[in-house]
């Protein structure tokens, strides 16, 4: 079954982005980091997730990333499936920090479950049966609206959502143009999918 290894997030200052995610986030090897100028403008077509397992975690992790220099795109609070923010960090990566419980039941620290990678695509379905061409499980899937897949214990969990969607609920307009900025390694060879996302080994990913 093919699975995610990690991200790597193309930003203009390495430094810059170093600092930030180590001081609002601590992410560990599933992000990574690389210089690039490549041309890109607007909304980039994907979400980052961080899932954590109570609202109190959300505010300390929204906290945290605003005081390292974020921009709160949407304030976190309570909606019908539970609880979470969304920030915009400085290299222009839109980050959603939630939890699907409503009711902190322990002391606030920056602790999350899982990282989710959410890909705004123009056709979910179309996409969904490129990625089970290329060795992915599908875990759940909702028509030509969602699709979740299964990747078991991988330290990145992957979900195709329609751009526009994707774009509604991150709080930006759903424009944009030239590069993702992002690449994304897996235990699976090198190729494109139809929205344009790289995937490479995740052993041809380092930071540089």
């Amino acid at each position: 079954m093919t699975s995610l290894a990690c991200v790597t997030l193309e930003v203009t200052d390495l430094t810059a982005a170093e600092r930030f995610y180590a001081t609002a986030f601590g992410l560990g090897e599933e992000l990574r980091l690389r210089t690039s100028q490549a041309p890109t403008t607007g909304f980039r077509g994907f979400t980052l997730s961080l899932v954590t397992a109570q609202p109190a975690h959300v505010d300390a992790l929204v906290e945290a990333a605003v005081q390292a220099g974020a921009t709160t795109l949407k304030p976190a609070a309570k909606s019908l499936w539970g609880y979470g923010g969304v920030v915009q960090a400085p290299d222009g990566t839109i980050w959603q920090i939630a939890s699907s419980s409503k009711k902190s039941t322990g002391p606030a620290t920056r602790r999350f479950d899982e990282m989710v990678l959410l890909l705004g695509v123009e056709d979910v379905k179309a996409s969904k049966q490129f990625y089970v061409g290329h060795g992915l499980t599908v875990g759940k899937s909702f028509g030509g609206k969602y699709v979740e897949f299964a990747t078991g214990s991988a330290p990145v969990k992957l979900a195709l959502y329609k751009r526009r969607g994707l774009a509604k609920v991150a709080g930006v307009s759903p424009e944009g143009t030239g590069s993702h900025r992002l690449v994304i390694g897996s235990d699976t060879g090198t190729f494109t999918d139809p929205d344009g996302f790289v995937w490479t080994p995740a052993s041809t990913t380092a930071s540089v």
